[in-house]
């Protein structure tokens, strides 16, 4: 089955050519497109796609506020942002608001098809300069005192901090030595106890809090 992807940009050269690209590549299907905030909202409940590519500046509905609401209503559609500058709040704003990934636009035709497939599958996806800005930020942090999350049992610390580290759930159950099945309920109770939905806000909440520690 082809990944179905709405594209929501205001330009609409943007979305021809994006379009185009994704219709030029094996196991992708353009559903949908949007030039608004407010639509893409509209597309992303009538058609539920598997992934949006969401431009951060649009008309009415930003990206962010229109990534929230359809993480609202709509969760089992990822979110892959697309902007113009590697801004620092954006992108904060963008993974808070239940995004999946950040991707500048100058990115290449095959960044952004391993970028959609990433989010598709769970992963949290950072463009190079966007990586850079998030990384310059949660080193300015000060260093946390103790453990941040009392609530998490010892291995339920074990499977964040490899989470954080960046490891898939087949690298931390292989590195733990126990079933990717195991994992996976591991990390359900690590985001019922930390108050998040998912995998990318639990790694932001961890960085802002220190980890991993140094």
């Amino acid at each position: 089955m082809p990944i179905r992807v709405l594209i929501a940009d205001d330009h609409a050269v943007v979305r021809d050519g994006l379009s185009l690209v994704l219709g030029q590549l094996d196991g992708f299907e353009v559903v949908g497109e949007a030039a608004t905030g407010d639509e893409a909202v509209r597309q992303a409940v009538l058609l539920k796609p598997d992934v949006i590519l969401m431009d951060v500046q649009m008309p009415g509905l930003d990206g962010v506020v229109a990534t929230r609401r359809i993480t609202d209503l709509v969760p089992s559609v990822a979110v892959l942002m697309l902007s113009m500058y590697s801004d620092e709040a954006a992108a904060v704003g963008a993974m808070r608001a239940g995004a999946r990934g950040y991707l500048l636009k100058g990115a290449g035709h095959a960044d952004v098809a391993a970028a959609l497939r990433a989010v598709v599958a769970g992963q949290a996806v950072f463009g190079q300069g966007v990586a850079d800005v998030l990384l310059a930020q949660i080193g300015t942090a000060g260093p946390a005192r103790g453990y941040p999350f009392p609530k998490l049992s010892e291995r339920e610390r074990e499977v964040l901090d490899l989470l954080v580290a960046g490891k898939r759930t087949n690298e931390v159950a292989a590195a733990l030595f126990v079933s990717p099945k195991t994992v996976s309920n591991q990390l359900t109770s690590i985001y019922g106890k930390l108050g998040v939905v998912g995998r990318t806000e639990a790694i932001l909440l961890a960085r802002e809090h220190g980890l991993p520690f140094r």
